[in-house]
């Protein structure tokens, strides 16, 4: 009965993580998204494009 707890628990966090590094990278792609909007315009704006 313990082993079978344990490897739940196991699982259960495994789970956990993994979908924790789903969000985190997502999260990671919008905020690059959202850096390179930035950039473009502020290279627009410098060319006096504004």
């Amino acid at each position: 009965m313990k082993r079978l707890m344990a490897l739940l628990l196991l699982a259960m966090f495994s789970m956990g993580t993994l979908s924790a590094c789903n969000t985190v990278a997502g999260a990671g792609k919008d905020v690059q998204s959202a850096g390179e909007k930035v950039e473009n315009t502020a290279e627009d704006c410098k060319d006096g494009k504004c």
